[in-house]
């Protein structure tokens, strides 16, 4: 009886250890951040801050050299550029020079004078890019970029808060991002045509979105201000001063949703619809203005750059903030590493595996072997065709004897 129990207990050993041995010795291509990109921002004066960053630190399981811990006061919604300047100068201080981005545990403030937090923490702060109302702003070099490595690339690290009410609803928003990683839901992309004309200014770019969109997301563009009862919202991008019905909805986890208005990023103090009612009703991100930006399409997301960024594995702070040309002004707020559309590798059966993933186009996707993990890589297989939109892929490894594998598509 012992040594069957010995028997048994090898099997469950071998069982579960090999299938991620074998995964290990499978290289895909990177396409978003991970949590050793990311260092979370905690305000030691604030206990919700100091919960929120815990929690998020354990449950993304983000190093311990990438927490940040400031002590300041967070009863106003407002920093003056001097207090941030000093806030700043300690974080760039604290901060890994690996670090990528930032994810800011708290819900106020939420502005540094004339400009979002967010962005004062990934440009500094600077007027330039928080102009007078109805003027342009200095654009973002992040805007609509391929980079995986903003920091790296253009010495700026983009930030999302993890914002709310009450400790309920943000390690609801949380868990909500990592329960999307990987999911490849099935939603619908709602673009809606509004009868707001002073904001409803996405709306020009709406039909050039859906011919984009096709094959990788169904979208619909609907001619009303709102709509209510549907159980298969993944995107939702509208113009309104509120957005009704919105408890009617069931928000796919790793949702975007926002709504273009004057200032839906003031989060705790506006008169108009906060943004944060969107992560309430069950987004996973959103996004709105701190000031008065005036009806420039530019300040808010581009729904169609914000969907494909997405669509290939972005997570959702790089997807949302490479979708805003202008950003100054706009604050983001959700789980930042959300990642629905990361390409997944899974071995359903021993030496059987299934690899899924997006594509924006028709490509060949090539599979290489090498028995070193330092190459040289030899075409282990045919090359196979991929399509635009979901692609599923299936194919034979033994990690014991086929080596390392290399695989990626273009």
């Amino acid at each position: 009886m012992i040594r069957q129990f010995f028997v048994i207990l090898i099997l469950v050993f071998l069982f579960s250890v090999f299938p991620v041995e074998a995964q290990n010795r499978i290289s895909l291509p990177r396409t978003g951040l991970e949590p050793n990109d990311i260092a979370v921002i905690i305000n030691e004066n604030d206990p919700l801050s100091r919960q929120i960053g815990n929690y998020y630190q354990q449950a993304r399981q983000i190093p311990e050299t990438n927490i940040i811990k400031l002590r300041f006061s967070s009863e106003r919604s407002v920093l003056t550029p001097k207090e941030f300047r000093q806030l700043k100068a300690t974080i760039d201080q604290l901060t890994p020079k690996h670090v990528q981005a930032f994810a800011v545990a708290w819900t106020t403030p939420y502005r540094v004078g004339c400009m979002s937090i967010t962005s004062a923490l990934a440009f500094g702060f600077d007027k330039k890019y928080c102009a007078k109302p109805c003027e342009t702003t200095a654009p973002s070099p992040y805007f609509n970029s391929s980079s995986l490595d903003p920091y790296d690339d253009y010495k700026l690290r983009p930030a999302m808060m993890l914002a709310g009410t009450s400790f309920e609803h943000i390690k609801a928003l949380i868990d909500r991002g990592i329960h999307s990683d990987y999911s490849f839901p099935k939603g619908q992309a709602y673009l809606m045509n509004t009868s707001d004309k002073a904001r409803n200014s996405r709306a020009a770019g709406f039909t050039q979105t859906v011919k984009e969109l096709t094959g990788i997301f169904p979208v619909q563009i609907l001619m009303t201000d709102y709509i209510s009862d549907r159980n298969n919202v993944l995107f939702y991008f509208t113009g309104l001063k509120a957005v009704p019905m919105l408890e009617t909805l069931h928000f796919l986890p790793g949702a975007l949703a926002d709504h273009l208005t004057s200032a839906g990023g003031m989060l705790t103090d506006t008169l108009q619809m906060s943004s944060l009612r969107w992560l309430e009703a069950g987004a996973t991100a959103s996004y709105g203005t701190v000031v008065e930006p005036c009806s420039f399409s530019q300040k808010f997301p581009s729904p169609m750059i914000a969907m494909l960024q997405y669509a290939l594995g972005a997570s959702a702070l790089e997807a949302y903030w490479k979708s805003v040309a202008w950003p100054g002004q706009g604050v983001f707020i959700g789980e930042p590493l959300a990642k629905p559309f990361a390409p997944h590798l899974k071995e359903v059966s021993p030496g059987q595996f299934v690899l899924k993933f997006l594509s924006s186009r028709t490509g060949r996707l090539r599979i290489e072997q090498s028995f070193s993990a330092a190459g040289p890589f030899r075409l282990f297989t045919r090359q196979k065709i991929i399509r635009r939109g979901e692609n599923q892929f299936k194919f034979k490894f033994n990690g014991k004897t086929d080596g390392y594998l290399n695989i990626h598509w273009h």
